[in-house]
């Protein structure tokens, strides 16, 4: 349902008013999922190349135990990224730059749908006439 003319200009003043607030900014900012995930994403690139110095560095010297904390090291920054990454994008409710959208829900366990869950989706979306 569209809004009246005078609804539609309250919310472009309400819109105004809370733009221009630096507090409601930065505590919309700091709940974005976004934000933390990006953060998060910026750490596990810096310990990945932490190991990565470790690994060569235990190449150079000849010192396989500390080669292979490395690789430790460097694999273990990549699952927290690709964890984190899986945790950004799971909320169904995402309310970011003004705009509000459910996603919908992915398969069972918030996989990739299954070929039962599209012909499920299928079979709902078919025309009323063809039952």
């Amino acid at each position: 349902m569209p809004l009246s003319e005078h609804e539609q200009r309250l919310f472009e003043q309400i819109e105004r008013s809370l733009a221009e607030d630096p507090k409601f900014a930065s505590a919309v900012r700091a709940s974005d999922p976004r934000f933390h995930a990006r953060r998060r994403l910026l750490v596990a690139a810096g310990v990945v190349v932490v190991g990565l110095a470790l690994l060569v560095y235990g190449a150079v010297i000849k010192t396989p135990p500390l080669a292979v904390a490395g690789f430790v090291v460097m694999l273990a920054a990549l699952g927290y990224a690709v964890q984190s990454q899986r945790k950004a994008q799971s909320p169904d409710l995402h309310v970011v730059g003004g705009t509000t959208s459910r996603r919908r829900p992915r398969g069972r366990a918030g996989r990739r749908p299954s070929l039962l869950d599209r012909m499920e989706d299928r079979w709902r979306q078919r025309p009323e006439g063809h039952r």
